[in-house]
């Protein structure tokens, strides 16, 4: 009993806010049409986009360092055949001999986003997509991720992760060719031609003339993107990709492709999926040789993505 002089002890109150946890930096925001966008601090850095008006999904844009985007949609000389060129994109020119490189009939078809998760270094989203012939038949299934990595001084990754899929008892020929599977169209002002950029690769070739079409573990392109200052892209070759060091297809004009069955074709059997990864490595100025090398060996040693985790 407490007495009539003394007043009653203060009990603690139990908090009714649960204690706040840290905001991402690095984050996948859900748009509307199953856009996408990945954003660094509140601020976006690339946009995933279905293409459900087009015929592909597509990343669109791409911010360098500067604040401006380094890719671009389209060529800048020929955008009418070349309307296909969506800046940086996943496809493949004879897929069961029907063409998914070009806008003509077939499309990739984004079909739902699986998973999207957010970080204090990176975000990342899954999704399934159908490669349907003109008729609506799918030929070939895919689960794609698709994340950003940012590292310092506005720099970041962007990795793309695919798991080609045959249908049932129906195997797939990915044909002999130098378009697919993975391409960048850069912006106008980098590109060898428009504005006096540069190509290199990782053989030490230069330009169109050293690249096209040669070996290698990554290509960078890389030019003026303000009046002050000069920013790329590196296209990384992951060593568990069949056909290992790819042939690089690139042109002065701006644009490079990985160019994954130009070995030869590649057939994926039933219940045996086709894994490939890529890493594009977004950059300020025209770093040296031997740090785009660094970039690569830190990427060749990274975890493949499992799609079966929930």
């Amino acid at each position: 009993m407490f007495s009539s002089s003394s007043p009653p002890p203060v009990l603690p109150v139990p908090s009714l806010q649960a204690e706040p946890k840290p905001v991402p930096r690095v984050q996948a925001i859900p748009e509307p049409h199953d856009e996408v966008s990945f954003q660094r601090d509140g601020v976006e850095i690339a946009r995933y986009r279905a293409g459900h008006d087009g015929f592909r999904p597509f990343i669109y844009p791409v911010i360098g360092p500067s604040g401006r985007s380094l890719t671009r949609m389209g060529h800048p000389h020929d955008p009418v055949t070349h309307s296909h060129h969506n800046s940086v994109w996943m496809s493949h020119q004879f897929v069961n001999g029907v063409n998914f490189w070009e806008d003509r009939a077939a499309h990739i078809v984004h079909v739902r986003t699986d998973k999207l998760e957010d970080g204090m270094d990176a975000a990342s989203i899954e999704t399934f997509n159908a490669w349907q012939d003109k008729d609506g038949k799918t030929l070939m299934n895919e689960h794609r991720r698709t994340g950003v990595k940012v590292l310092d001084h506005g720099e970041w990754l962007l990795l793309v992760d695919s798991q080609l899929e045959a249908p049932p008892n129906a195997p797939v020929t990915l044909g002999q060719t130098a378009f697919g599977m993975l391409a960048v169209r850069m912006a106008k002002t980098i590109g060898v031609n428009d504005g006096g950029g540069t190509i290199r690769n990782s053989e030490g070739g230069v330009d169109e003339a050293g690249c096209f079409r040669k070996p290698a573990r990554w290509v960078d392109y890389s030019g003026p993107i303000t009046p002050q200052a000069s920013e790329g892209i590196t296209l990384m070759d992951h060593p568990q990709n069949p056909h290992f060091p790819t042939p690089f297809h690139v042109r002065n004009d701006g644009w490079m492709g990985a160019s994954l069955t130009f070995p030869g074709e590649i057939v994926i059997e039933p219940g045996k999926p086709l894994r490939l990864r890529y890493e594009l490595y977004i950059h300020a100025g025209i770093p040296p040789v031997d740090a785009l090398q660094k970039q690569w060996e830190e990427f060749s040693h990274t975890e493949w993505v499992d799609f079966g985790r929930k």
